[in-house]
């Protein structure tokens, strides 16, 4: 299996870990902040920091394939200006 195909399914898996215990933590917050006659605030917070964790996983796995790219290009500059190719 390809390394770009590895890193999609666990990113695929990331997400879905962290949506279920988004949805579970929300649960467990609702029924603990209903007893306490508090508005949902809880939930709002922990749903910003959970969006944030995700996007800065997006934002390193983007990085990763970008250095990936360039590295390609790096190689292919290289065997042009030595004559490898």
């Amino acid at each position: 299996m390809s390394p770009e195909i590895k890193l999609r399914v666990l990113s695929y898996g990331v997400v879905v870990l962290l949506g279920l215990t988004l949805f579970a933590l929300s649960l467990i917050s609702i029924r603990k902040e209903n007893r306490r006659g508090q508005p949902l605030t809880g939930n709002i917070w922990f749903a910003v920091a959970m969006i944030g964790f995700c996007a800065a996983i997006a934002l390193l796995a983007g990085s990763v394939q970008k250095a990936r790219s360039i590295e390609d290009v790096i190689r292919s500059v290289d065997a042009v200006a030595f004559g490898l190719e």
